[in-house]
């Protein structure tokens, strides 16, 4: 399952007595205070695809319809940056920081990737990186790109903040398995 703040779900394997049985109960979609329906729908709904199955198990894949909406722009920002950038960074800055703009995005990865290279940002940043880490942050480039819109006034939030927001609370779609999807985009 792919992380997404609208999917709760819980393993509850442990109080099952048959020890090879898996279940996983999800939540429906909680109610909220959003009237407008097209905007409930991009917030709280998500897709299921069964990936596999045999006749014991089936295994669902859950995608947040906002990540699904994200990964179509992410893979394709990937191909021009030859898959030079990490996925997650992408998402990040289309998602949080770009609201699906492809043109805004690309423009903020190249600022990005130059600001990288001055006065030793990288650097700098592996002295704070345990700061990052203790807050369960542990995507560097997600990290360093958080330190960087802090820098230029991009968010009015501080680093450390957005990279709890954007990471742990609202996790990062991208997976190391899903470095195969960009060989299948290509």
């Amino acid at each position: 399952m792919r992380r997404a703040s609208t999917i709760d779900s819980c393993d509850v394997s442990w109080i099952t007595p048959f020890k090879h049985e898996r279940e996983i109960l999800f939540s429906r979609s909680w109610v909220s205070f959003i009237h407008d329906e097209k905007a409930h729908k991009e917030l709280l709904s998500w897709n299921a695809k069964v990936e596999s199955e045999d006749e014991y198990t089936q295994m669902i894949l859950l995608t947040w319809v906002k990540y699904d909406q994200y990964i179509q722009q992410t893979m394709q920002i990937s191909v021009i940056y030859n898959h030079y950038v990490d996925l997650n960074l992408i998402y990040v800055v289309l998602n949080y920081y770009c609201e699906g703009n492809m043109k805004k995005a690309l423009s903020l990865l190249f600022e990005f990737e130059r600001w990288k290279l001055e006065d030793n940002n990288e650097q700098k940043y592996k002295i704070r990186m345990n700061e990052f880490m203790e807050r369960r942050c542990c995507n560097n480039n997600v990290n360093l790109f958080c330190i960087f819109c802090s820098e230029k006034d991009i968010t009015v939030r501080g680093d450390i903040e957005d990279a709890v927001i954007t990471t742990v609370n609202n996790g990062l779609p991208f997976v190391e398995k899903d470095k195969c999807l960009k060989k299948d985009f290509i």
